[in-house]
């Protein structure tokens, strides 16, 4: 689905990503693991268009992903999340969700603003998958709520039903549970792999929480100082001595 050839990224003198490479399968959920600073989100700016590349390519179901308009992206089937979440705040959670699914309305500015009985029936369809994935995600209950006053782990989820609601084919996350306790990664994680085999999403994670990365990835691409330091197994990733010595540590 998705080929990363040679990626470089540069701001000034520093060098972001230098020649990053790697591949990602249908249905595959890939780790994205390294260090602070090592180019993890540089990687997802390029891939949603939010960063322009100085040197590689990226191919995306067989076409030039760098060359795509960063407002086509959601359209192709890509959908993020981000590690500071981009709710709107007083927004229901309902209306937060029912965003992500903005491109697939057809209505036009006129026959919105009319009300016409086709506009109706569009939100009517919105607002009815919005529904869908917020008892999915266990979020019934508080779809009226504003985003703003909900608890941190709610928020989080509430950020990936609005992902969802584009009805990605890749999708996106960073840092998906930070910030949550072990019962929440827990949980976290079920509705994770229930999404990737329900949906049929293809996902790549970047993530610091290594049991998270490890029990639900099939696979781990790890990066440091920009440049990719190994990709493999999860067992065969953390065994790693370059990823031990950059980023997992050992015992004092």
């Amino acid at each position: 689905m998705l080929e990363v050839h040679d990626l470089t990224v540069r701001f000034g003198g520093i060098t972001a990503l230098g020649g990053v490479g790697f591949g990602v399968q249908s249905g595959e959920m890939v780790g994205l693991i390294g260090p602070n600073g090592a180019g993890k989100t540089t990687l997802f700016n390029c891939l949603t268009r939010r960063y322009n590349a100085d040197e590689g390519r990226v191919e995306y179901d067989g076409r030039d992903l760098l060359k795509a308009a960063p407002h086509a992206i959601a359209a192709l089937g890509i959908a993020r999340t981000f590690q500071n979440l981009g709710l709107f705040p007083h927004m229901s959670v309902r209306d937060n969700v029912m965003v992500g699914a903005h491109h697939h309305g057809r209505a036009g500015f006129v026959s919105a603003s009319l009300r016409l009985p086709a506009v109706r029936r569009e939100e009517a369809r919105l607002r009815a998958e919005a529904d869908e994935l917020l008892e999915r995600l266990e979020l019934s209950k508080v779809a009226d709520h504003p985003a703003s006053g909900l608890p941190f782990g709610t928020l989080k989820r509430v950020e990936l039903a609005r992902a969802l609601a584009s009805r990605p084919r890749l999708l996106l996350l960073d840092e998906p549970v930070n910030g949550l306790s072990s019962s929440e990664v827990e949980e976290f994680s079920g509705w994770l792999r229930a999404i990737r085999d329900d949906l049929d999403v293809t996902v790549i994670v970047v993530e610091h929480h290594m049991g998270f990365v490890m029990g639900i990835c099939d696979r781990v691409v790890c990066l440091d100082f920009g440049k990719k330091i190994a990709e493999g197994p999860p067992e065969e990733v953390q065994r790693d001595p370059a990823v031990i010595e950059a980023y997992l540590g050992t015992a004092a």
